[in-house]
């Protein structure tokens, strides 16, 4: 299958096979043509297994503290004034706890709350239609994207949650001690843990963004940039875990290193060696799949690189979202003279637009990461109360993050869960 194997490849693959417990059983594959790859894939065993709710769930069992109180009041974060910079355009506020929840309601109570650099889009209004004129008739409004929790009470007509299920929530309004929302948006969740909160957006985001956008499947080469962040590990992962060869940029020598620990064939430090020029010798051909979160002069170097029927996912131009003005539109000349000459693809992709696959994808992800084949790693510095939230999106967006960065907005209750 491609001739003799190079002997560094082979030491790998047996390397990989004594240091990792949760390849005990595994059969690995070494070919030139795909490198490392496990069997059965994913795909493969999607085939044959069960669904995967019932099994992770029942392994990673839950029960919540049974000392769950409501107060007559709790703070959240609330955008006042429009503004990229997120620490300005917000306030903790406290509001009364409305009771009984409306019908058709469930109140969680959260516990981790995750951070995501287009925290800093959402408090400038970009996620709202209109002009800025028009936008300030909307303030205040709550902050936060995602969260995971406890459901803490439900209203009339809910069906099949009960208080003390874990829980996670995506809508806005999640950097808040409690949480209101119609029960059709409830993600039932194995345990209320900070890894659950990194599947969310950033692990959906791969997840849906590389089946449907991308088109994801075996053989092909995926470059990701940004990979060592929140959900460019999840995207790695999944391409290494479809068979693929995986290509990934980062910025720091810590962050190559993790990315090697996950599988990833080929890691750029943009800090010691050019991009450009790495992908013109190594890869002459092109990349077949892109998954591109920085934008600017990444997406130009990156289109460039693109190969015949290559396509490329927008999930971000994380390095336009700050500076003085905020996200700008780019001009891209030639674009679409590009894109015909090669017959590549250039494909969007926003997650609230694909909440029909939320569960399903969430599933797998949760799945995988109780099999022990999806490592989720949660950045190491900690942040604690709603006060720290400001300080977690600006250490988002200072580029030292490694892995999906969480703030804990009950340390007390987090305690009482990690003891169970």
């Amino acid at each position: 299958m491609g001739g003799f194997l190079p002997m560094d490849l082979v030491v790998k693959g047996a390397f990989e096979l004594i240091t990792d417990e949760t390849r005990a059983g595994s059969c690995l594959q070494i070919t030139n043509r795909r490198g490392l790859e496990y069997w059965p894939t994913p795909m493969e065993e999607a085939k044959y297994l069960l669904r995967s709710s019932s099994s992770s769930r029942k392994n990673m069992s839950f029960k919540a503290p049974l000392n769950l109180q409501l107060p007559q009041s709790f703070e959240k974060i609330v955008v006042h004034t429009l503004s990229h910079h997120f620490r300005n355009a917000t306030q903790i506020v406290r509001v009364p706890l409305r009771l009984p929840i409306e019908p058709n309601h469930v109140l969680v109570k959260i516990i981790y709350a995750g951070v995501n650099a287009s925290d800093v889009n959402f408090s400038s209004g970009r996620y709202f239609g209109g002009n800025n004129g028009d936008l300030s008739s909307l303030l205040p409004f709550d902050a936060g994207f995602e969260a995971v929790g406890i459901i803490a009470a439900v209203g009339d007509s809910v069906r099949g949650l009960k208080v003390g299920t874990p829980a996670a929530v995506m809508t806005y309004g999640s950097y808040a001690e409690f949480i209101m929302v119609p029960s059709k948006h409830i993600l039932p969740v194995g345990r209320p843990d900070p890894e659950v909160v990194a599947m969310l957006t950033s692990g959906l985001t791969a997840s849906i963004a590389l089946e449907k956008v991308g088109q994801m499947e075996s053989g092909k080469v995926v470059l990701v940039t940004a990979a060592a962040g929140g959900t460019g590990r999840f995207a790695v992962q999944l391409a290494k875990l479809a068979g693929n060869k995986v290509v990934a940029t980062c910025g720091g020598k810590a962050k190559a290193m993790l990315l090697k620990e996950l599988g990833v064939d080929r890691v750029i430090d943009y800090k010691v060696e050019d991009v450009k020029n790495v992908l013109k010798k190594e890869f002459p051909k092109g990349v077949d799949i892109i998954y591109e979160s920085v934008g600017g002069d990444m997406f130009d170097l990156c289109l460039n690189a693109l190969a015949i029927h290559g396509r490329l996912i927008v999930i971000g131009m994380i390095s336009q979202y700050q500076g003085q003005h905020g996200w700008k539109p780019s001009n891209y000349t030639g674009l679409c003279e590009k894109l015909f000459a090669k017959s590549q693809t250039v494909g969007g992709f926003f997650l609230i637009q694909y909440s029909h696959l939320w569960k399903e994808h969430l599933d797998r992800l949760f799945h995988l990461y109780s099999l022990g084949k999806l490592k989720v790693k949660i950045d190491p510095k900690r942040f604690l109360g709603l006060n720290a939230i400001a300080d977690a999106v600006e250490y988002l967006h200072s580029g030292k993050s490694a892995g999906k960065v969480v703030v804990c907005i009950d340390q007390t209750f987090a305690q009482q869960i990690a003891k169970l």
